[in-house]
């Protein structure tokens, strides 16, 4: 599966989808806050960061299967 998670934040989506056993191929995370962006790293390093929301082509991402969205905090 691939995600597109905006306004990822610590990426508190991916933890759910691995504590619910979802098999996730590639995250792809939109986030600013450089503190989360720094947890989320740590803890899945094989997120694809993406930055700024407002940047976020969806020409340049592959076909997305599920999004996820928190909107800003």
């Amino acid at each position: 599966m691939k995600v597109l998670s905006l306004f990822d934040g610590m990426s508190c989506g991916q933890q759910a989808l691995h504590e619910l056993n979802i098999s996730v191929n590639e995250y792809y995370a939109s986030e600013i806050d450089k503190y989360a962006i720094q947890i989320a790293k740590k803890n899945f390093p094989n997120t694809i960061h993406l930055g700024d929301v407002r940047t976020v082509k969806a020409q340049n991402l592959p076909e997305i299967d599920l999004l996820l969205g928190g909107s800003p905090c």
